[in-house]
C-alpha cells in the first residue's frame, strides 16, 4: 500500500466493513490503522509505536475526568436522584397540554447537569417518564421521542463526556467549554419545550394535561432536589471561580452525589456496586476506543491525508463560514454510521488544524476552537436521535418495547427542527458560546 490519500479510503473503508459487521467500534479502528501502519512504514516501526501508545494516551491527567464525571452520575441515578427530578418538573409543568412531555426534557436537562452522557440521560429519565407518560395516554412516539431527544442535553449541558474530550484533543480549557456550552444548552432546553408546545397546540390529544396539583405539593416536591442544585453550584461555582480544576470538581461532586443519595435512604450496597461497575465499563469503553483512533489516526497521517485536507481547504474559494457550514454537513453524515466519540476522535486531529487558519469573525484562535467545539457538540446531538442510526433511539426503544421505531423518528423530527434553528443562531451569533467565556479564569 503507497502513502496516498487512496489509501486513507481504504482505511475508512475498512474500519466501516468492521462495523457493519458488528465489531466492536475500537477494534473496527485499531486493526485498520494496525494493518496500515504496517503496511505503510514496517512491522517493527509498528511494534515501537505499540509499546508506547496505551501509555502515552492514558498517562494525560485530565482524563481521569471522564472515569469521575461517569461516577457522578451513576450515584445520582442509582441514589434516586432522577426520579425525585422529574416529579419536580411534573408538578410545576404537567398541567399544561405536553406539559408532562415537558417534565421530561426539564428532568434530562437537570440529571445531565450531574451525569454528562447522553445516553445514561436517556435511560435513566426514560423509565421513570415513560410509564407516567403512558398512564395520561400521552401518544407513544411523542413520549419515546421526547426522551431521545431530552437525552441529548446529557452531553449539552455541562458537565459533558464529549466536551471533555474534545477539550483534550483541542488542547483547550475545560472550564471555558463547559461555560461556552452553558447559553447553547438553555436555548436546546427552550427549544425543545416549545416545540413540544407548538405540536400539541396542533394536535391536544398527543400530549393531554394532567390535573394542577396544589402549590404547596409543588414546593415539596421541589424541595426533594436541592441536592440536585447544590451539588451543581458547589461543583461548577469552584470549577469557574478558580476554586479547583476540573478533576478536582469532578471528584468533589462524585463524592457529594454519593452523599445526597445515602441522606435519601435511596443508596444500598448493590446501587453502589452497580454505580462503580457501569463506571469501570464505560470508561474501559471510551478508552479503548481512544487506542483505537489513535492507532487509526496514525496510520492515516502516515498516508498524508491531513495534509492534502488542508491544502484543498486553503485552495478553495469558499467564503470561510460556509467552509465550516461543509464540515458540519460532513460531521451530520458521519454520525448517521458512527458513535459520537469514535467521530471526533478520528476527525478533529484533521478537521481543527483546517478551522483554525479561517477567518472567522476576526475570533481568535482560542475562541474560535471553543466556538467550532460547541458547533460540532450540536450536530452531535442530532446524530444521537437522527435516523438511520440515533444511538438514544436505539436506547429508549428498548425501554419502550412496543413503540415501533419508525414512529419514534417520525415525531424525532420535530426535535430535529429545534436542531436546526439552534445550530443556525450559533453559526450566526458566535457570542451566544463565548459570552460567558470572558468570566472564566
Amino acid at each position: 500500500m503507497d502513502a496516498t490519500p487512496g489509501s486513507a479510503l481504504l482505511l475508512f473503508a475498512a474500519m466501516l466493513a468492521l462495523m457493519a459487521l458488528r465489531m466492536p467500534i475500537w477494534v473496527a479502528m485499531f486493526v485498520p490503522g494496525a494493518v496500515g501502519y504496517v503496511w505503510l512504514a514496517s512491522g517493527e516501526a509498528w511494534m515501537a509505536y505499540l509499546k508506547g501508545l496505551a501509555f502515552a494516551r492514558f498517562s494525560i491527567y485530565d482524563l481521569s475526568v471522564i472515569p469521575l464525571f461517569i461516577l457522578m452520575g451513576q450515584f445520582a441515578a442509582q441514589g434516586g436522584l432522577s426520579r425525585a427530578l422529574y416529579r419536580a418538573a411534573a408538578a410545576f409543568v404537567g398541567h399544561w397540554r405536553g406539559g408532562l412531555a415537558q417534565a421530561s426534557i426539564l428532568a434530562c436537562a437537570a440529571f445531565g447537569a450531574v451525569c454528562g452522557s447522553s445516553v445514561a440521560t436517556a435511560a435513566t429519565i426514560g423509565q421513570v417518564a415513560l410509564p407516567e407518560m403512558k398512564r395520561y395516554r400521552y401518544e407513544p412516539a411523542l413520549a419515546t421521542a421526547t426522551v431521545a431527544a431530552g437525552g441529548t442535553l446529557g452531553i449539552l449541558i455541562p458537565p459533558s463526556v464529549v466536551l471533555v474530550i474534545y477539550a483534550i484533543i483541542a488542547e483547550q480549557n475545560i472550564a471555558k467549554l463547559f461555560a461556552a456550552a452553558l447559553v447553547p444548552g438553555l436555548i436546546a432546553l427552550a427549544g425543545y419545550c416549545v416545540a413540544i408546545a407548538l405540536f400539541c397546540r396542533a394536535r391536544p390529544h398527543a400530549g393531554p394535561a394532567e390535573p394542577r396539583q396544589h402549590a404547596a405539593a409543588r414546593w415539596r416536591t421541589l424541595w426533594s432536589v436541592w441536592p440536585v442544585v447544590g451539588v451543581f453550584a458547589l461543583v461548577f461555582g469552584g470549577i469557574y471561580g478558580g476554586v479547583f480544576t476540573a478533576v478536582e470538581g469532578a471528584a468533589v461532586g462524585a463524592l457529594l452525589t454519593l452523599i445526597a443519595g445515602i441522606g435519601r435512604g435511596a443508596m444500598r450496597w448493590a446501587g453502589l456496586r452497580r454505580a462503580f461497575l457501569s463506571t469501570a465499563a464505560t470508561t474501559g469503553m471510551i478508552f479503548m476506543i481512544f487506542v483505537g483512533a489513535d492507532m487509526l489516526n496514525t496510520a492515516l497521517a502516515l498516508t498524508g491525508m491531513p495534509a492534502l485536507v488542508a491544502a484543498f481547504v486553503a485552495d478553495m474559494s469558499w467564503p470561510p463560514l460556509l467552509v465550516v457550514v461543509a464540515i458540519l454537513l460532513v460531521y451530520i453524515v458521519l454520525g448517521a454510521v458512527m458513535d459520537e466519540l469514535s467521530m471526533l476522535l478520528l476527525t478533529l486531529p484533521v478537521l481543527l488544524p483546517t478551522v483554525l487558519a479561517l477567518d472567522l469573525y476576526g475570533l481568535a484562535p482560542e475562541a474560535k476552537a471553543i466556538w467550532f467545539g460547541i458547533l460540532v457538540l450540536c450536530v452531535v446531538n442530532i446524530g444521537l436521535i437522527a435516523p438511520p442510526v440515533g444511538l438514544n433511539v436505539y436506547v429508549v426503544h428498548g425501554i419502550a418495547g412496543d413503540v415501533p421505531m419508525t414512529a419514534t423518528y417520525r415525531r424525532v423530527m420535530i426535535f430535529l427542527a429545534a436542531d436546526a434553528v439552534r445550530l443556525l443562531l450559533l453559526l450566526a451569533f458566535p457570542m451566544l458560546s463565548l459570552w460567558l467565556v470572558q468570566f472564566v479564569a
